[in-house]
């Protein structure tokens, strides 16, 4: 208090951010001591290096399940006109890029956000941007590679699942909004296994 010139108040303050930190421990009745110095805790992010394997895909995807089909039901009964329209924009420049035969991955993840945003609760927001569009699990084909019909017609179901999420969550309806992004991130998940099965054959 002395040194910096500050009330007893802003000094219990800053302890007890520390602690909150991690960086800290008091022990009462004996004063507050400094935490073993070990690395400071990371924020939760998936890098490009823990998607390398069919195995960490699939991980992701059981992640999202569990994370966004419970966004997608909060987003039904929260979303606002706003959340629709860049939904619905998302949505379409999702058609736009799949007929022209451009890469869809921004507009997907741009619609997972707004719903994630819809459930005006920025935990949520916050985890899928840290997360990235990498989570996407196309995002890790190569974006120059031209559509083949067998591509466009995966890229077509997918925007059919979209639409239904959309649907019940314009609909308000939080059991068929969460309903419809599990079977979306589960059919992924399925469809992520098949072709790691087929590349094993």
């Amino acid at each position: 208090m002395e040194e910096f010139g500050v009330s007893r108040t802003v000094v219990r303050e800053a302890i007890s951010k520390l602690q909150a930190a991690g960086l800290v421990h008091t022990r009462h009745g004996v004063g507050t001591f400094v935490a073993d110095a070990t690395p400071m805790r990371r924020a939760f992010r998936i890098e490009a290096k823990h998607l390398t394997t069919l195995r960490d895909v699939i991980a992701v995807l059981e992640l999202r399940i569990g994370v966004e089909t419970e966004a997608a039901a909060l987003a039904a009964q929260r979303r606002n006109k706003a959340n629709l329209g860049v939904m619905r924009e998302a949505l379409d420049d999702f058609t736009r890029a799949v007929d022209s035969g451009r890469d869809s991955v921004g507009a997907d993840f741009r619609f997972h956000g707004e719903i994630a945003r819809a459930t005006q609760n920025a935990h949520f927001a916050g985890l899928l941007t840290t997360l990235g569009a990498k989570i996407i699990p196309r995002a890790r084909l190569d974006p120059s590679d031209a559509l083949d019909d067998e591509r466009r017609a995966y890229l077509r179901r997918v925007h059919a699942e979209h639409e239904s999420i959309f649907d019940a969550i314009a609909n308000q309806d939080p059991e068929a909004a969460r309903a419809a992004m599990r079977t979306h991130l589960a059919n992924s998940r399925e469809r992520r296994r098949r072709a790691g099965q087929g590349a094993e054959a």
